[in-house]
């Protein structure tokens, strides 16, 4: 199972991003967890200092800005 984090305080583009993710893991069948964080220094461990940002399995692999849905489908 993947472990996901979606980094970001509630912006439109931190739910956005969510829902992009989360659309994205059911078309493919992708067996994962998604979590929301939206504690400010909780993100900032990660190094992310612009959101949404996106960890998977404990690697960021997006920060700033929403995500294209092919570069989504690529993270899986």
């Amino acid at each position: 199972m993947r472990n996901i984090k979606i980094l970001g305080t509630g912006c439109a583009s931190c739910k956005t991003t969510q829902k992009l993710v989360e659309d994205v893991i059911a078309a493919k069948g992708v067996q994962a967890k998604v979590d929301k964080v939206e504690d400010i220094p909780s993100i900032m461990q990660y190094g992310v200092m612009r959101t949404p940002g996106v960890v998977i399995d404990g690697k960021v692999v997006h920060a700033g800005g929403v995500p294209s849905r092919a570069q989504v489908e690529g993270w899986f």
